[in-house]
């Protein structure tokens, strides 16, 4: 047999044992897949799901209606219950590691039905890519097996036809981002199956990046100084009750100079549920504030 036939016949069995754990998310206009990880247990990308309930379509036609458990929209994970008789969760591979070169299969619902095996090589690892709601995650697979639209929250799969990650992420042409099927995704989706919903410290802000912000003070005269922009303040949310405005220029947190986002993301994971020092350049004014992450706060001038 040559090593086409060996490939051919290995996407062939792949994808025939991997099609009744995967499932369609959604309907024609929205679409998504998902993995079935354990009894009535879904796992799809939080992007997948919209509202409370979600259809699921099962590799032999079924159609079944799921209750979401739990959600993590900064992870972009979500576990919807649903009755999985007759279907079968993807077994796990014992590492989610896998060295560039590895050749994996993806295994995606199609829209007309059944589900679609391709097959690629790692092309990368530990990428990163923004979530949902922001927050940079780390730590994914990087692929070229091929997804067409409606495949978020497919697995990919070693040879064995085990689950080696979670693809959520596109990144220009030919290349996916899989999440990892680590111990940490196996807490996640325990926690979430549970209902235990990940909810990160927020500020409650709309930011725009440094190089918008250097551009409007120069534009009024200010010098430049690095940080984040704000450029929008949610009602009632912990940035608002701690005085912070529209136009504030976010400068350090907790004593840490800020200059991107993802620096104002990690001061918050850092500090919880505490109060986060915050400080701003308002104008020409420089501004500490004392944020408590989801309560009252109280701010003074330097």
């Amino acid at each position: 047999m040559s090593a086409l036939d060996e490939l051919q016949q290995a996407v062939a069995q792949v994808g025939e044992a991997a099609a009744p754990g995967v499932v369609g998310i959604g309907g024609r206009w929205r679409r998504g897949s998902g993995v079935i990880v354990g009894e009535n247990r879904v796992l799809t990308n939080a992007h997948n799901v919209h509202g409370d309930e979600a259809t699921c379509v099962f590799a032999d036609g079924r159609h079944a209606r799921g209750r979401l458990l739990g959600v993590d929209m900064d992870g972009d994970l979500a576990i919807l219950e649903v009755d999985t008789s007759g279907a079968t969760a993807l077994a796990w591979a014992p590492a989610a590691d896998p060295a560039v070169g590895t050749v994996v299969f993806a295994v995606a619902s199609a829209s007309s039905g059944g589900v679609r095996t391709t097959v690629g090589f790692v092309s990368g690892r530990e990428r990163s890519f923004r979530g949902p709601g922001g927050r940079l995650i780390g730590g994914s697979i990087e692929h070229t097996a091929p997804l067409a639209s409606g495949s978020s929250g497919s697995p990919i799969l070693d040879a064995e036809g085990r689950l080696l990650g979670l693809n959520t992420q596109r990144l220009g042409e030919g290349f996916y981002l899989a999440l990892p099927a680590d111990a940490s995704l196996r807490a996640r989706i325990d926690a979430l199956g549970r209902g235990e919903s990940t909810s990160r410290p927020r500020l409650g802000i709309a930011v725009a990046p440094s190089h918008v912000a250097r551009h409007l003070r120069r534009a009024v005269g200010l010098p430049d100084r690095d940080g984040v922009l704000v450029r929008g303040v949610e009602e009632g949310s912990p940035a608002e009750e701690a005085g912070i405005r529209e136009g504030d220029l976010i400068v350090s947190a907790a004593g840490a100079a800020i200059t991107d986002p993802d620096e104002l993301h990690e001061a918050l994971e850092k500090a919880g549920s505490d109060k986060l020092a915050v400080g701003l350049v308002r104008g020409a004014e420089e501004l500490t504030v004392d944020v408590t992450l989801g309560g009252g706060s109280s701010a003074k001038p330097n």
